[in-house]
């Protein structure tokens, strides 16, 4: 009796690298509804924990209100972003070197790893000119990352203005860590990968967002504009990053409350479907 045909050689599938990093909404991503809304949605939705946006809304600037939020929806704090906004000039003072003091502090006490800053105004004259080395010193003195944001150009019509200062473009000042806003990318025209590779392993946090290249900073849910938010995700993923991965979307056109966490739970789906890498197979083709 002849013996049965070898079963076919089934090609081992490679097993998917997943980082450590954890997947946060930004307070901002409900916008017009309130800070309390974003952790209820962060926890509806399965998110890793927030952001808290500190800005004229009073729950986020205070610490107390901040700590029983997220103890009562059991979602964790990973950052807090300065308030360094136009709107915001005169939150938490409007000395911006008492604003990071505050930030911190904040981020201490909820147990926040991350501090988030703009580059100051042209007009901040002051703050700019010792805003690199004043970044230094504080960083220096706490276990708090000041992870410092890629800016943009404004633009109208044709013309242009620098409203950052030292650089809109952050990397070409020494930080210890960045943060790199895909939205921001778009807006300034400028390559989302060169820039990544520019900040290399100081990059240490993500506002994931996507965009068209409008002179509006537009905040599009991952996908629907031109930035590489799937490459970059994937890179985070070959590399082990271990920052946070935040969603920092514009929502403020949704129709209502259901069509504002329909987009993000897409968000949080397209960014957990990226942030996975299966290893390179020897010929050098992921997952081949």
């Amino acid at each position: 009796m002849a013996n049965p045909p070898e079963p076919s050689a089934v090609p081992a599938v490679p097993a998917v690298r997943i980082p450590d990093a954890k997947v946060a909404l930004s307070t901002a991503s409900v916008y017009p509804e309130s800070t309390a809304t974003a952790f209820e949605i962060a926890a509806r939705l399965g998110y890793d924990g927030v952001e808290v946006m500190v800005w004229t809304d009073p729950v986020s600037q205070d610490v107390e209100a901040l700590r029983r939020l997220s103890d009562h929806h059991g979602v964790p704090i990973l950052a807090v972003h300065a308030p360094c906004l136009l709107i915001t000039q005169r939150v938490w003072s409007t000395d911006p070197w008492v604003k990071l003091q505050r930030a911190q502090a904040a981020a201490e006490k909820l147990g926040a790893s991350t501090v988030v800053v703009h580059p100051p105004f042209r007009w901040q004259r002051g703050y700019a000119r010792d805003f690199v080395t004043g970044i230094w010193r504080m960083a220096e003195e706490t276990d708090v990352r000041f992870a410092v944001e890629n800016m943009y150009p404004w633009r109208y019509k044709d013309r242009e203005m620098l409203a950052y200062a030292p650089e809109w473009d952050v990397t070409k000042d020494d930080y210890r860590h960045f943060t790199v806003d895909l939205s921001h990318t778009a807006t300034a025209r400028t390559d989302a990968m060169a820039m990544i590779d520019r900040m290399g392993d100081r990059l240490g946090h993500v506002h994931l967002a996507d965009g068209k290249g409008s002179a509006k900073d537009e905040h599009l849910v991952p996908g629907r504009g031109t930035q590489p938010c799937a490459e970059l995700l994937e890179r985070l993923a070959a590399t082990g990053f271990d920052g946070h991965v935040v969603v920092e979307v514009n929502t403020r056109r949704a129709m209502s409350s259901a069509e504002r966490e329909a987009d993000l739970a897409e968000a949080l789906a397209f960014t957990r479907l990226h942030l996975a890498s299966a290893p390179a197979s020897p010929t050098g083709v992921r997952g081949a």
